[in-house]
């Protein structure tokens, strides 16, 4: 290891060439199946090839009755919230500490979401669910952020017990799970995104699971219409004579995205495991750094890994904040030491204080929510440095490289002050 710092001009300690990770995988196979797909159709109005494909192996994935594609995971999580029957005024608890997009979508409801306090974890507090309970509240919606899965059990037994429907953001989550059960089955339905860097990624997408025929049904009416629409809701269905048109809206995904995306699916389960065994080693080793808490997770529980999280002890390296420590990572070439932006307390975004510019005459009702409101999620928020976790064996050194670099800024940390 170096003895001086690459912020004072010392040798880096990272020194393979970036980027250091690039996701997805994309190999010669990877190419043969999206370049064939361009000769059979870059456009399926209905559920059929690629599209049906990729349904029904999200199925056969999840143990899901149904899994409709969508454009993002944004539009899964909309049409998934038009599916719940979410309306006017309906107040849906979410967690503060999330991607914007797992609630966001309630505005366009003009629904109202009630952010609840989260763990170290980032996930929503089970033990401050019930005291947001009021009689306009309709749903509880889940994120598994990072990849690591909330405790559903006991989300699932509040929801039961006030008659809610639970519903899951499984974004970062894809083949996480709970005592061997996927992430996407606990509640009523799920969205996930299937966006560049999500664990299983088609470049853009999402989609929707359900075990429920009408929710299924609703979801394919809000995102799809016409030809998908008359050949799959029943003729007797109230939805049924909406099919030419469904809400108006066309939320459907690319054939390209649907093709990339099925080649990743059979790969899944071997990038997982893979990961599993870096994430493993990374967090032996980090929770030997002093300066760097590995956060923790629930028993039971098998993570997808699209992070790993670390927290920053703001009074252990004598005060250095944690600014200063991440630019001495960044410096020393471990580029990929992230501070989270985008995914952060909901509450400090302007959307979620002062909707009503956006969307004029949200309802009143809509909660303030001063700095201070959710201590736990704004502390480690601003305490967390992200990394990637890798997934081939041979990534394994450039993962101790940047184990040696985080060794070295803690050990030097009083240059820094």
């Amino acid at each position: 290891m170096n003895s001086t710092l690459a912020l004072f001009g010392g040798e880096p300690e990272v020194t393979a060439a970036v980027p250091h990770f690039a996701w997805p995988p994309i190999d010669d196979t990877t190419r043969a199946k999206v370049a064939a797909q361009l000769d059979m159709a870059v456009s399926i109005p209905g559920r059929s090839g690629i599209v049906a494909e990729l349904e029904d192996g999200l199925r056969a994935y999840f143990g899901v009755r149904h899994a409709i594609t969508s454009s993002s995971g944004t539009a899964a999580l909309h049409a998934l919230y038009s599916a719940a029957r979410i309306r006017a005024g309906d107040e849906v608890i979410v967690p503060t500490w999330t991607f914007h997009a797992t609630a966001s979508p309630l505005f366009h409801f003009r629904a109202v979401p009630v952010l609840c306090e989260t763990g170290l974890d980032g996930n929503i507090d089970p033990s401050r669910v019930e005291e947001l309970i009021t009689p306009r509240t309709r749903a509880l919606m889940v994120t598994h952020l990072w990849g690591r899965p909330a405790d559903t059990a006991a989300l699932a037994a509040i929801a039961k017990a006030h008659g809610l429907a639970l519903l899951e953001d499984g974004s970062h989550a894809h083949g996480a799970s709970v005592h061997g059960q996927k992430v996407g089955t606990f509640g009523l339905a799920s969205a996930f995104s299937l966006n560049g860097p999500k664990p299983l990624s088609g470049g853009e997408g999402g989609f929707v699971l359900t075990d429920d025929d009408d929710t299924y049904y609703r979801v394919l009416t809000f995102a799809h219409y016409n030809k998908r629409c008359s050949s799959e809701i029943p003729e007797g269905h109230p939805l049924a004579r909406y099919a030419v048109t469904g809400s108006g809206l066309k939320l459907r995904i690319h054939p390209l995205a649907a093709a990339l995306a099925f080649d990743q699916l059979g790969r899944l389960d071997g990038y997982l495991a893979g990961r599993a065994e870096i994430a493993r080693h990374l967090t032996e080793q980090f929770n030997q750094v002093p300066g760097l808490e590995v956060t923790p997770g629930l028993d039971g529980v098998v993570p997808s890994w699209y992070g790993l999280t670390l927290t920053y002890p703001p009074d252990e390296l004598g005060g250095l904040p944690i600014e200063r420590f991440h630019r001495a990572l960044v410096a020393e070439g471990a580029v990929e030491f992230d501070r989270p932006g985008s995914t952060r307390p909901l509450h400090e975004l302007p959307l979620y204080q002062h909707p009503d510019p956006l969307f004029p005459g949200h309802p009143h009702h809509h909660r303030q929510y001063p700095p201070g409101s959710f201590p736990v999620a704004e502390h480690v928020y601003r305490n967390m440095i992200k990394l990637p976790v890798w997934h081939r064996e041979q990534d394994l050194a450039l993962a101790e490289q940047y184990v040696d670099a985080a060794v070295k800024v803690s050990a030097h940390y009083k240059e820094l002050l």
